[in-house]
């Protein structure tokens, strides 16, 4: 990902669906103005969801998802069918694309009771105008691909969708005032992408800065030297989890800390039911299961945090013989039952509304789901104080 790119979980998503042939690609195409997508008038072209990120004018950064047709058949159809499901889950507005020569059938009425249902705010689009006008109101408009009528004013409805629905959130900038100085420990290790900082830590660091604060970035190796020079106490440490016991070892106790996880947590929107949560750890058995799941499909190290630190840790601690099993990148269990907890990484690469979804699913199910930064500060008996900065949610031990 370029340094210059707006990241995909901080885009607004927006899902084109449909039946099969009722030109959901060709409506694309025409809306980013570019071959996304491949058009035939063969039903099924679409076979795997395709993601566009781009500039919608004149809102701004988006991602644009096409979909499999929803009515897809057999054995192979039905994968595809799952396949758009999971878009609908991230998806922040969502397109019905109607064939007009059709009109709306059974299909394009559960797919609007899907949109309802997860509260997706939704246009309906009614393709192949230029065969049957149809009149454009409310949540309807008519356009044609072919000829590209109805498509700026399309492109229009969908920007003020996507700013409505594009809340303004704050990793850390809302605890912060004017000229406070926050130190940003951040080991470099093997799995450090070369050349740059992970995600969570670019985006904290922009936060600092948009709230006109001081950012220092250190390693924990060289944090003593670090405060040393500092003229003033920080407001706050913030640190990589992996580190979280060392780094408390340096730091003064008035010195406010908290990691880089449990920020993205609070930012995602699950912070208080991943410290809800984390109570599951003291019943574990032996024999119970725990999902580790992630939200990104990085290449995996020797000692990688998810499939070997965490496990280690988490057997260490609770000393039960626990079975593990992770998920990653977009794919999350259907059936969550067989599992007594799930760790969540900070999310940064998924949007708010899929975390919201695997948070529901984790609660339909009645598994509870915590964070990576809450989980190891809890093991290593700092959970208290890596939540000073949150005290209603630090209230939330005591209980």
């Amino acid at each position: 990902m370029s340094l210059n790119s707006t990241p995909s979980a901080e885009r607004v998503h927006i899902g084109f669906f449909g039946r099969r042939n009722a030109g959901k690609s060709s409506v694309v195409n025409a809306v980013t103005n570019q071959e996304m997508s491949l058009v035939s008038d063969v039903a099924g072209t679409t076979t795997d969801p395709v993601y566009k990120a781009m500039e919608l004018l004149p809102f701004g950064p988006v991602v644009i998802m096409d979909t499999p047709g929803y009515d897809d058949e057999g054995a192979l159809g039905q994968l595809r069918v799952k396949k758009t499901k999971e878009v609908l889950n991230r998806c922040d507005v969502a397109v019905l694309v109607v064939d007009s020569t059709l009109g709306v059938t059974d299909c394009d009425e559960t797919l609007i009771a899907q949109f309802k249902e997860k509260e997706i705010p939704y246009l309906i689009v009614y393709n192949k105008g230029d065969l049957t006008p149809k009149k454009s109101s409310g949540q309807a408009l008519c356009v044609s691909a072919k000829t590209g009528e109805g498509i700026y004013e399309l492109k229009e409805a969908l920007a003020r969708l996507a700013k409505t629905n594009k809340e303004k959130r704050c990793i850390v900038g809302d605890l912060l005032t004017a000229g406070d100085t926050v130190v940003l420990v951040t080991p470099i290790d093997d799995a450090a992408p070369k050349g740059r900082l992970i995600l969570p830590q670019q985006q904290t660091l922009r936060d600092i800065l948009d709230a006109d604060a001081v950012a220092v970035v250190t390693k924990e190796t060289t944090l003593p030297q670090t405060l040393k020079q500092l003229k003033t106490l920080p407001a706050m440490v913030i640190t990589d989890s992996q580190v979280f016991d060392a780094v408390s070892k340096i730091l003064d106790q008035n010195i406010p800390l908290t990691s880089f996880s449990i920020l993205m947590a609070k930012y995602k929107g699950y912070l208080q039911s991943a410290v809800a949560a984390i109570a599951a750890i003291e019943q574990l058995s032996d024999g119970d299961t725990v999902l580790i799941a992630e939200g990104c499909t990085h290449h995996r190290q020797c000692n990688d945090i998810g499939t070997v630190k965490i496990p280690n840790w988490l057997r260490a601690y609770t000393k039960k013989d626990i079975r593990i099993e992770t998920a990653s990148g977009t794919s999350f269990p259907e059936d969550l039952s067989r599992y007594a907890i799930i760790i969540h990484c900070g999310a940064c690469m998924l949007n708010e509304r899929e975390v919201r979804y695997r948070l529901k699913c984790a609660q339909d199910a009645g598994v509870p789901m915590t964070n990576y930064g809450v989980l190891i500060a809890y093991m290593q008996g700092i959970l208290p104080r890596s939540l000073a900065l949150f005290p209603e949610i630090r209230a939330l031990l005591k209980k």
